[in-house]
């Protein structure tokens, strides 16, 4: 047993407290770790679930480390099961697609040489294909709060395994928005850097050309201390590039969507509404010029993601797998993943997509210059039950306001703003442009100290 009891939901802030005052160990933290993960078996947060022997040597490497230059030391973390960590397979979702790892991720690596502490792989929705955390012969992930509905995805037991007191921050990844849908439903902060800021090496791809490293935490300050730890060009990672955090500042505007042009959906669409308005509300207390804004090139460059011919990037890098091995992937993300073979995703069509989405780019720096994009994460959610019946259609509809974002060059910042109901987090996103990271960094600070607390689950 613990000597100290332990909050329900872990913070990389509070574990530095409880090891600076002696009230806490390292080995006492992972122990209440797995006994939490093991009375939360059902909920299917873990494909490797957190097991003593297999995160020892971490431990016993925390020994060697100065605590002076080891920023993360003996903070625990959970990995997303298409990130490599070389004492457990990499399944990305999929039994027949496993492999042992030769070495960590690049980000895997940099947090474990920080001091931090590896303790399982999360569930997620097959091959990071999806947005509710119901698509993983695993099990689908319940939600932190209420267990009948989803929990978001793809990084569904990321986000969980956080909400649930499993892990004070976990890995995800995030191409269309699985870095920030389940941070919304489970009320927490994701953080989305600008694409390459984080490696991506040893990353199962999605859409190679547009996948991001997140991570997933009770509260900003926690989520801004792996990024000063994950941040940096990787010499073997040609998709990495040098964009050094430029700490926080307020932008001059915030821009939100134009009264009306928002849509809301799923059962509690009345909920979410109302709630999106509390969140203008408190957008205008902030101090910066709070305007309206035509939101239609965001949603123009989000459908080229699924509905053009960029969705044929995730058949280039799974394809052969799929034909490969009949029958392995479920029946839904195989479905998603052929959609790229369409006969209209040819190469000139896939050219004419870029050249417009490089009109969008400009426009959308244009606008977002000293100034951040406001807009729900989501504008629903759905019961596990709901999705089961119209798997498709309530999958697209969670991206409707995430799926711009790695298009259009933009870094990202999920975070709560308080309920919109019962035991259901509400939360908004704020966009950048990539070289802008102070700026979400700055209002999400700001927003979150508007009403004197940073999630609703501490």
């Amino acid at each position: 047993m613990n000597k100290v009891e332990l909050p329900a939901v872990l913070t990389v802030e509070g574990l530095r407290e409880l090891y600076r005052s002696g009230e806490a160990s390292p080995l006492e933290v992972v122990e209440e770790i797995i006994r939490r993960s093991r009375a939360d078996e059902g909920m299917n947060i873990w494909i490797t679930p957190p097991e003593l022997p297999r995160i020892e040597p971490y431990l016993r490497g925390l020994d060697v480390l100065n605590r002076d230059d080891a920023p993360l030391w003996g903070i625990p973390f959970a990995v997303k099961d298409n990130i490599d960590w070389s004492a457990a397979p990499t399944t990305a979702a999929c039994p027949a697609f496993a492999y042992e790892p030769a070495a960590d991720a690049a980000v895997v690596e940099r947090l474990i040489a920080a001091g931090a502490i590896p303790v399982g792989k999360t569930n997620l929705d097959q091959f990071a294909t999806g947005l509710v955390g119901t698509r993983s012969p695993y099990g689908e992930t319940h939600n932190a709060l209420r267990p009948e509905l989803i929990s978001g995805g793809s990084s569904s037991g990321s986000a969980v395994a956080v909400a649930r007191g499993q892990a004070a921050f976990a890995l995800g990844t995030d191409t269309a928005g699985s870095g920030r849908v389940p941070a919304l439903l489970n009320g927490l902060v994701g953080y989305k850097p600008s694409l390459g800021a984080w490696p991506v090496r040893g990353v199962v791809p999605a859409c190679e050309s547009l996948d991001c490293v997140t991570v997933f935490a009770a509260e900003l300050g926690g989520a801004l201390a792996v990024d000063r730890v994950a941040r940096g060009a990787h010499a073997d990672d040609p998709w990495s590039r040098e964009l050094p955090a430029s700490g926080s500042a307020m932008p001059a505007r915030i821009c939100v969507p134009a009264a009306g042009t928002l849509a809301f959906y799923g059962p509690f669409a009345k909920a979410y509404e109302a709630a999106w308005e509390r969140s203008v509300d408190r957008l205008n207390r902030l101090g910066a010029a709070v305007e309206e804004t035509d939101i239609s090139i965001y949603s123009e460059a989000a459908s080229l993601l699924y509905e053009g011919p960029y969705v044929a990037e995730r058949w280039a890098g799974l394809g052969a797998f799929v034909e490969g091995n009949e029958g392995a992937a479920l029946a839904v993300t195989e479905r998603i993943l052929r959609s790229g073979v369409e006969a209209s995703h040819t190469a000139a069509s896939l050219f004419r997509a870029m050249h417009r989405l490089q009109a969008l780019k400009r426009e959308a720096r244009k606008r977002l210059e000293g100034a951040v994009l406001a807009m729900p994460t989501a504008g629903g959610t759905w019961t596990r039950e709901q999705v089961r019946a119209d798997p498709i259609v309530t999958n697209s509809a969670m991206g409707r306001y995430t799926n711009h974002c790695n298009l259009l060059d933009l870094c990202a910042v999920a975070v709560p703003a308080g309920e919109a109901a019962e035991a259901l987090p509400f939360g908004i996103t704020l966009f950048a442009a990539a070289e802008r990271e102070d700026l979400i960094r700055g209002a999400a600070q700001a927003f979150l100290n508007s009403d004197g607390v940073e999630s609703t689950l501490q």
